[in-house]
């Protein structure tokens, strides 16, 4: 039977979901013996394959609009996409949108002038850079998100259990200790 092709990403994050994952410590290898991981942070291999994966996951919340086109692009190369983590789940939480409070000029201007580490800063402008959104939102208000993980981080074992239900052609229904908020 041919693995199951995954591919992830990582958009305003803090990367708690990609460290659960990595938390499944020795089960990862049993994972392996069923799916291909093609791109993830983890590996540094950007973007999925442009024949697709069965399995797209993404992590963090949408806040620039590179990270609508990361969103998009995942959507367009995948099966099933999941929203993994509370950020990607039901953005705006803390870690992704505190800025969601302030003006985004406020916002670029204490990031690149008014840190006290800051000596003669200037607000990068380039047409090479990403627009910031008016605000930090979910995936799913961008795209068609399949099935959502949440947790901040969720638990290495609901990502097991949720990656082993796919696998084995299964739809994962998340209850009792897989379904925590902690």
């Amino acid at each position: 039977m041919a693995k199951v092709k995954v591919a992830m990403d990582w958009l305003d994050i803090c990367s708690g979901c990609e460290m659960s994952l990595l938390d499944i410590d020795e089960r990862i290898v049993e994972l392996l013996n069923h799916i291909e991981l093609t791109s993830t942070p983890i590996t540094d291999l950007k973007h999925p394959p442009k024949e697709g994966v069965d399995v797209g996951i993404l992590t963090g919340s949408v806040g620039n609009t590179d990270q609508i086109e990361v969103a998009k692009e995942m959507r367009a190369h995948c099966k099933f996409l999941i929203a993994m983590g509370d950020c990607a789940t039901f953005s705006p939480l803390p870690v992704t949108a505190l800025r969601n409070f302030h003006k985004i000029e406020d916002v670029l201007e204490r990031g690149y002038i008014g840190t006290e580490s800051t000596i003669n800063g200037k607000i990068p402008k380039s047409d090479m850079l990403c627009t910031l959104l008016d605000k930090s939102i979910a995936i799913d208000e961008i795209v068609k998100v399949d099935y959502y993980l949440p947790g901040c981080p969720p638990d290495a074992d609901a990502i097991y259990f949720v990656l082993s239900e796919l696998i084995a052609g299964r739809v994962p229904v998340l209850e009792g200790k897989n379904l925590r908020y902690d």
